[in-house]
């Protein structure tokens, strides 16, 4: 790909990557080889370590060191994660010389603080303007902005296209657009609202390389839109009430229009999948990866509402380039017309 692409922005600059696309960090899903594959293609990586042990996390990043030279970022969750082991995890992480964190969910100022300490820069995904404030203040060298069409853990109410403006208006940093986004129309959308680039979790998710489970990759490239909800049943091992964006399945469909408000502490504890020989339970955020087996249709199968631009699972770098090329395209058909 060309290191001088039209879509480049200074996050391309910032962040060292050629084109304004980023990988989000899916814990579980987002493990070296996709990092590396979106890295190489031009985009910006970022390995999802959320909860994960140091070890894994060393073998991971050495992984991917040794498959790009690209700059990358991992991604934890300060609020999400016991905080001796979140130590433990930027520890490792620097010591190792990772360059970028990502965080999301809660600002935790202080850890902000350690990093940019670290001399490392900083990520911040943020659901709200409040939240973006927040980790500006901290010291985040960039913000995502995230919208309610997100898959995944969702942490604001807002559409992701009023939240991008609403927070490139406050901020002086650069905004990444994330929500929805699957296509070269999603990322020129957002580069309108403002945004210097776009994250995209679901449209890699359904790739090659991604650590998911081939199940969950097959049921994202059949999903449309409205086959999508927004659910806190998917809650233990995080904050109560955190909601998230799954296609529906039986555990949605037997909760009826009650779909938030549960209390984890009300959830019974049934084990109904292993993933390497960590029982997986009912109601967990786990989704299902290539290593999980038992009932996989019960678990989380995150999706944001971009699947209708989702319908096959090609390698990550061809699936970077053609939202690339649709981008270029409209762009080009912009000039054309002027």
């Amino acid at each position: 790909m060309a290191r001088t692409s039209p879509l480049s922005t200074p996050l391309c600059a910032l962040l060292g990557c050629e084109v304004p696309i980023l990988l989000a960090g899916m814990g579980g899903v987002a493990r070296w080889e996709l990092a590396a594959a979106v890295a190489n293609a031009g985009g910006f990586a970022q390995l999802g370590m959320v909860r994960e042990d140091p070890a894994l996390i060393a073998t991971e990043v050495r992984a991917l060191q040794a498959a790009t030279d690209r700059p990358f970022a991992v991604n934890v969750i300060p609020s999400a994660t016991e905080p001796g082991l979140l130590d433990r995890q930027i520890g490792t992480c620097l010591d190792l010389g990772v360059g970028t964190f990502s965080f999301f969910w809660d600002v935790v100022p202080e850890v902000v603080r350690r990093a940019k300490a670290a001399g490392a820069q900083v990520i911040h995904q943020v659901g709200t303007p409040d939240a973006a404030r927040m980790a500006e203040d901290a010291g985040a060298d960039a913000l995502i902005a995230q919208g309610v069409e997100a898959g995944g853990h969702i942490h604001g109410e807002t559409g992701m296209l009023q939240l991008v403006e609403t927070v490139v208006r406050a901020a002086s940093v650069p905004v990444v657009a994330s929500g929805g986004i699957a296509s070269g129309a999603g990322l020129v959308a957002a580069l309108a609202a403002g945004a210097q680039g776009v994250q995209c979790g679901t449209a890699f998710l359904a790739t090659t390389e991604s650590f998911a489970h081939d199940y969950h990759k097959t049921r994202v490239t059949g999903a449309r839109a409205q086959d999508t909800l927004r659910t806190d049943i998917f809650v233990l091992n995080w904050p109560a009430h955190a909601a998230v964006r799954v296609i529906g399945n039986s555990v949605t469909q037997a909760l009826g229009f009650h779909l938030m408000g549960h209390d984890p502490d009300a959830l019974p504890r049934e084990v109904i999948a292993d993933e390497g020989g960590r029982p997986i339970l009912r109601y967990s955020t786990d989704s299902p990866l290539r290593i999980t087996t038992g009932d996989l249709e019960a678990m989380a199968l995150f999706a944001g509402q971009g699947v209708d631009a989702i319908n096959d699972i090609p390698p990550a770098a061809e699936r970077l380039h053609r939202i690339v090329a649709e981008a270029e395209a409209i762009l080009n058909g912009f000039r054309a017309r002027a």
